[in-house]
């Protein structure tokens, strides 16, 4: 049975509790090793020319019939071409937003409009798709089959649908009772059913196996080979990046002394790559990675190495941002301030000379002392035995999740203007705070199991589960609902967001995208060789084959 940090000053080495994390699987030296030959120039200059072979298709535009267009900006995103064509896909959507509707769409094509323009921030009204969808309701009625390309598109479109849009969750269910009764199996494409759908999932983690289905299928054409030589190019690009945060991270020596802590490097880079894949933003996927790498170190400090008072000067020191704050501490927790303190600095310094910005310092402090107040409110939760209701525990998870720091790190990296991104990281706090909520369930409907079992503070199940005397799958299905509910309240912040900003607070709605995929089956963190290790494995490491 593990040890349990005692309630003294201090804590001796041997009462410290451990997670017991498995060690880290990644071969450091051979991810060093890797090399492509998409590093060739020639690959670089095929792209470029198909990029101005889309640019042309994209531009004719057929006023009678929109669907081509929106099919292809879908396939576009399927494919995460969509970041080199930005200006041309928001000139078509909004000529096909300006268009007056004739009426008599039929069920596929009403679903894909409300799913592509809701998607890019337009105001469309529900009510053609609910319309429609009584018409082929009627129709099952006498009939034994379905569209199933149509039930796919409702089911996709369902989840674009607003707080208070209660027939959108009927289109839901609708869509999905048809495909299961039905079993319908358009293009062998419904593991979306019980799964994820596409407007939860993160683009970069889905590009590959979109390009090789379509690969299977169909003869070649430019958007194919255009979006096989931009994954494979981008992920020579992704594996460079990574070799030089692995280079600073052995520099460092963190995972021979935090012994304690998760040395989950790749992972944490994968994170990264999932919130923003596009070649333009690699200072951004750099400092998000470290971030992420001390969030992981922080929150294992408080949540199991750390006794209370150590937490407190620990916190006392960030927030004053103070090293003569820790001389009484321990070597390993003194090892995670000043890894904090050097890391953060740090990155200011680059972000001043990248960007020619003012110091964004205070700000960072500002959000990191939030994170690791959130933190000890658990710790001090866990130490005095308290155990909180739900409403308390979310209220303060949400910054705990560590959603608002990393929000405004992928700000700060996507920004042009220091003005306007701190702008929008303070205007945009309910967006973040949902999306942070979602990190948080989400975080706890997988790791709440293992947690429980080495007497970690209270997840959101368990509060419910004490609050409202229910059981364990009915406390799961009641956090399911609330991130469902996230997700509606999220759609409609969004819309109503200024267009110009809608592009930098779709980064930060990544966040939640992200933690879907990696806590969907457990602590994708923690446990690395499941759907994180293959994810790694496809995005990182393994190029796409291209004929």
């Amino acid at each position: 049975m593990e040890m349990r940090a005692t309630h003294n000053d201090g804590v001796d080495g041997d009462a410290r509790r451990t997670a017991n994390y498995k060690p880290n699987i990644w071969n450091y030296d051979h991810l060093q090793s890797l090399t492509s030959v998409y590093n060739d120039e020639k690959y670089k200059r095929e792209a470029e020319t198909l990029k101005e072979e889309v640019c042309v298709i994209l531009a004719a535009f057929d006023h009678e019939d929109p669907l081509y267009k929106l099919e292809l900006i879908d396939e576009m995103e399927k494919l995460a071409l969509s970041s080199y064509f930005e200006e041309e896909i928001r000139e078509s959507l909004d000529k096909i937003a300006s268009m007056k509707s004739s009426g008599n769409a039929d069920l596929y094509s009403t679903a894909l409009y409300l799913r592509i323009l809701r998607q890019h921030g337009h105001h469309v009204s529900p009510d053609a798709i609910l319309r429609t969808m009584e018409e082929e309701e009627e129709k099952l009625v006498t009939s034994a089959c379905s569209d199933g390309k149509a039930m796919l598109e409702v089911f996709e479109a369902s989840h674009l649908g607003l707080e208070d849009e209660c027939l959108m969750d009927r289109a839901k269910a609708f869509a999905t009772k048809n495909i299961r009764v039905f079993n319908l199996d358009y293009d062998n494409d419904v593991e979306k059913i019980g799964k994820f759908p596409l407007h939860w999932s993160v683009s970069w983690f889905n590009a590959k196996k979109h390009i090789q289905m379509i690969q299977a299928k169909t003869n070649k054409s430019t958007l194919q080979r255009l979006a096989g030589l931009s994954f494979n190019i981008l992920q020579l690009q992704h594996q460079n990046e990574l070799k030089q945060i692995l280079r600073w991270w052995r520099n460092l020596g963190v995972s021979e002394v935090l012994t304690f802590t998760r040395d989950r490097v790749v992972e944490s880079f994968l994170w990264a790559v999932g919130v923003a894949y596009e070649p333009q933003y690699e200072s951004l996927r750099k400092w998000l990675t470290k971030a992420i790498l001390l969030v992981l170190i922080i929150d294992d400090v408080y949540d199991m190495y750390g006794s209370n008072h150590e937490l407190q000067q620990f916190t006392t020191a960030v927030e004053r941002w103070d090293s003569m704050e820790i001389q009484h501490l321990p070597e390993s927790i003194k090892r995670c301030f000043w890894l904090l303190y050097d890391t953060i600095n740090n990155m200011d310094h680059e972000i001043q000379k990248e960007k020619g910005w003012n110091s964004v310092l205070p700000h960072l402090k500002k959000v990191w002392t939030g994170f690791c107040k959130a933190l000890f409110v658990e710790a001090k939760w866990y130490h005095s035995s308290h155990s909180p209701s739900l409403s308390e525990y979310l209220d303060n998870g949400w910054t705990s999740s560590s959603g608002p720091l990393l929000s405004l790190h992928i700000l700060i990296g996507i920004g042009h203007d220091i003005t306007q991104t701190i702008h929008v990281f303070n205007n945009c706090q309910e967006i973040i705070r949902l999306s942070s909520l979602i990190i948080r369930l989400c975080n706890d409907q997988g790791t709440s199991k293992a947690e429980l079992e080495r007497g970690d503070a209270h997840s959101s199940i368990l509060c419910h589960r004490g609050e409202a005397n229910v059981t364990e799958a009915a406390a799961r299905g009641h956090i399911k609902n609330l991130v469902t509910d996230s997700w509606k309240k999220i759609n409609g912040l969004f819309i109503s967001a200024p267009r110009w900003q809608q592009p930098m607070i779709r980064y930060v709605v990544n966040t939640a995208r992200v933690a879907t995929f990696i806590y969907q089956n457990g602590d994708g963190f923690g446990v690395q060789d499941r759907e994180t290790r293959d994810q790694v494995l496809s995005c990182l490491i393994q190029p796409l084959p291209l004929n």
